[in-house]
This record gives C-alpha cells, sequence and structure tokens, in this order.
C-alpha cells in the first residue's frame, strides 16, 4: 500500500502563475554586498538561479524584478537573462507590483513572488503563491507559502522555478528536452 501525500495547497494555485516578481538582495544574492573603493558594487549571481528565470521564460512565466537598489551589475545580468519587466530603486513595491500587473493585464491569482525581508511583504502577501529563502527575516518566513531549502544566492530562486514548473506541468517536458 502506497502512501498518499496531498500536494500542498500553494500548488493549486501556481497552475495559474503567470509572473514571477522577485527581490534581488537576498533573494538572487546571499544578501551581502560588496562595494569597491570607487563605490562600485559587486554582485555575485548563482547560474541555476538565472538558468531557472530562463525555463519559466520558455514557458510563458514573466519574471519581473523588484527592487530597491539599482546597480550596473543587477542591470548587467538582468540583460544576459532576458529579463525586460525590473523596477530598481524601487521603494513601495506594492506599487511597483500594482503597474507591473497592469501593465501585463494580470491580477494577483496570477502572481508568484519571492522575497527576504518586511519591503518585500507587500508583494508577498497578496500573491497567489510566495517563497523565501531560508535566510530570510522570521517576519517574512511566517507568511510565505514555502520556504526554499537552498540558500539566497545558492540556488533558492532555482528551486522556486523548479516548484512552478511542476505545478505548472512543465519541468518533465523541459527536463526531456534536454535528455534527448
Amino acid at each position: 500500500m502506497t502512501e498518499h501525500h496531498p500536494k500542498p495547497q500553494w500548488q493549486d494555485k501556481a497552475v495559474n502563475v503567470k509572473a514571477f516578481l522577485l527581490d534581488v538582495d537576498g533573494v538572487m544574492t546571499d544578501g551581502g554586498l560588496y562595494v569597491g573603493e570607487n563605490a562600485e558594487a559587486f554582485k555575485r549571481f548563482n547560474t541555476l538561479d538565472g538558468h531557472g528565470l530562463k525555463l519559466l521564460q520558455q514557458v510563458g512565466i514573466q519574471p519581473v524584478i523588484i527592487t530597491g537598489r539599482n546597480s550596473a551589475a543587477l542591470r548587467h545580468r538582468l540583460s544576459e537573462l532576458g529579463i525586460t519587466q525590473s523596477y530598481l530603486g524601487v521603494e513601495n513595491k506594492r506599487q511597483a507590483a500594482q503597474t507591473c500587473l497592469h501593465q501585463l493585464n494580470l491580477d494577483w491569482t496570477q502572481v508568484a513572488a519571492m522575497g527576504d525581508d518586511w519591503p518585500d511583504l507587500p508583494m508577498l502577501m497578496p500573491a497567489a503563491v510566495s517563497f523565501a529563502p531560508p535566510q530570510a527575516h522570521s517576519e517574512v518566513l511566517k507568511r510565505v507559502h514555502h520556504v526554499c531549502t537552498a540558500g539566497a544566492g545558492h540556488g533558492a530562486v532555482r528551486q522556486a522555478c523548479d516548484l512552478l514548473l511542476q505545478a505548472t506541468n512543465h519541468y518533465q517536458l523541459l527536463l526531456n528536452s534536454y535528455l534527448s
């Protein structure tokens, strides 16, 4: 007799996701700020995360960056990933998310979001599905649908992408394209 494990409730909501809103520092990066002697910012990104975001784009899920910081390093990385929807240097993430959803003709039932700290809560709370890396602030961890096991900047975004791909029944099809 096999044991039946019901799907988490959020997976049913993930079926309709068309946009994935992400913070950057503490989500796509480890949260550390590396500043050079000329005040230039350096950021370390994970290639697993980047590939996960590209896979989402292949199946019609739009990654959207909403972050309080704005740097040349971040703009370069977003360009490499083909991410065209970004809101950089934003203080009010809920307002930026609302603007984005209006432009994409989506509502909150079609949104997944990932963040790590209080400024992200206004975009995490209304999202149909929300994720956080394990080192996120405790107030965020209490409120998201799923806490990833990989750390920020170390594959947490990829885990969230994989979960979205699985929930939308795209994961195996995409994987098979690499196996054949």
